[in-house]
């Protein structure tokens, strides 16, 4: 019993030190959202600012754990007086909820190039599970500037959730739609071994 206990404890141990990191390429890579306004015409918005990565000890990246973080004081939706709105206390409370998080709970193949990804969703001081569709190409080895072989990934998530779930604004869905469409792309290089290790 004991020698299969450590046996699995190795295994683990062994699984988490040969885990990759994989770092966003943001020039590359947006976290963006749709909304219906007056049932009548989409408004799109997105994060100027985020930071990604995702940890994989598998090459094919079929065991990958997705994290992101957005600054919701860089949303955009190329209007001054709606983004200092959507700021407000009236919606996402930048002041007092600075930040919105998502860390995934699996990562399952569907066919293909398909995935679907759970995990969990933190906005406005709630965390609820979400599910994205999601289209992986990749990995693939390519030269890098100045002319070094890198392993790069890319990823198009999307998905709809409800602002009510997160307490999200009051406004009549009349006005604002309560189903808000989310679309993430995400470029993916993978981190060097012993440069990830040093900032450890």
């Amino acid at each position: 019993m004991k020698s299969l206990v450590f046996t699995v404890a190795t295994l683990l141990s062994l699984s988490t030190a040969y885990a990759q990191t994989w770092g966003v390429d943001k020039a590359h890579s947006g976290v963006a959202f749709t909304v219906t306004h007056n049932l009548l015409s989409e408004v799109d918005g997105k994060f100027k600012t985020f930071d990604a990565k995702i940890t994989s000890a598998k090459p094919d990246l079929s065991d990958a754990v997705f994290e992101l973080t957005a600054d919701v004081n860089s949303i955009s939706t190329e209007n001054e007086r709606r983004d200092g709105h959507l700021k407000s206390p009236d919606f996402f409370d930048a002041a007092k909820y600075p930040t919105v998080t998502f860390k995934s709970t699996s990562f399952k193949k569907v066919e293909g190039k398909k995935y679907k990804l759970m995990g969990d969703l933190t906005m406005h001081g709630v965390t609820k599970p979400v599910a994205l569709d999601v289209t992986m190409n990749g990995p693939v080895a390519m030269k890098g500037m100045g002319g070094k072989e890198q392993e790069k990934t890319g990823f198009k998530a999307s998905g709809t959730l409800k602002r009510s779930d997160f307490g999200i604004g009051t406004i009549p869905v009349v006005v604002v739609s309560d189903e808000i469409e989310l679309k993430v792309t995400g470029e993916f290089t993978k981190q060097d071994a012993s440069a990830t290790a040093e900032k450890k």
